[in-house]
């Protein structure tokens, strides 16, 4: 594989992956069509919706689960990502996203409280090392208290005031699990990026039955909504069967080149 496309695959899984990953080529389903896309909606908007929606909060389940990669058309990524949640002797929890390959590691990790169901962010840590490729760190660190986020990014420093229910890099994705668990149909996230907040949406588009490596799952199947007028995607499909883990992700970026990544393994501590 040529460095340009592992770089391609790198961004992938450091931004909105790093939401998790890794695929044997041959357990992918068929490219499916997209309903009519939907105008973002302003965060209240958000709020009400989900708000409407939502059940009984749901506890954190501790886990542990293994990804697989392809590239286009099923050209397969060696290595390994894992992702893991558990829970710390203080009662805080640590989530770590971690890939071991030939040209490049990541290690990605949040410490964090789980509070009226709800990712409360300490502190993120992000380190991005390989053949090739400079070393790059960020780190976040968040004072409730004092309602500020301070971080380091690619050796820029900041600190700004931190809005109610901020997220970071990597507990989104968490939030975004744990909200569909509660029944939620579509959410909107405050992120974390350098010395700003992004908007992150995402809502509910269907159900599907996939082939896996862990089996035939049926799953609820999402999507990051964006302006129609841009032309990248992201799909995920989380198995409820399986306390919502996610199983498979598809980004398609503008100029068409498509990522596709898979579980490969999962260990779900029910009960913690």
């Amino acid at each position: 594989m040529t460095f340009p496309l592992y770089r391609g695959f790198i961004k992938v899984v450091s931004t909105f992956l790093t939401l998790i990953w890794l695929i044997p080529a041959g357990h992918a389903s068929g490219t499916d069509s997209l309903p009519e896309r939907q105008e973002p909606m302003t965060e209240q908007q958000a709020g009400e919706e989900v708000g409407e929606e939502a059940t009984a909060p749901p506890e954190l389940t501790p886990f542990t689960a293994t990804y697989k990669a392809s590239i286009d058309k099923g050209v397969a990524i060696k290595g390994k990502a894992t992702r893991t949640l558990k829970q710390n002797p203080d009662g805080t929890w640590h989530l770590s996203f971690n890939v071991e390959s030939v040209i490049a590691d990541i290690e990605e990790s949040l410490q964090f409280q789980w509070q009226d169901a709800r990712i409360l962010p300490l502190a993120y840590r992000y380190k991005l090392s390989g053949f090739l490729i400079g070393e790059r760190k960020r780190v976040l660190d968040y004072d409730w208290q004092e309602k500020t986020v301070s971080g380091r990014y690619e050796k820029k420093s900041f600190s700004m005031a931190l809005p109610d229910g901020a997220l970071d890099p990597l507990g989104y994705q968490l939030q975004l699990r744990q909200d569909l668990k509660a029944g939620k149909k579509r959410m909107a996230y405050q992120v974390t990026d350098k010395g700003d907040f992004d908007q992150d949406e995402f809502a509910v588009i269907g159900e599907e039955t996939l082939t896996t490596a862990l089996g035939k799952v049926k799953t609820i199947k999402a999507e990051k909504v964006r302006d129609p007028a841009k032309k990248r995607e992201t799909l995920l499909w989380f198995a409820p069967d399986r306390d919502y883990l996610l199983v498979k992700l598809v980004q398609i970026e503008s100029n068409g080149t498509r990522y596709e990544i898979n579980i490969d393994d999962a260990d779900i501590h029910q009960g913690g």
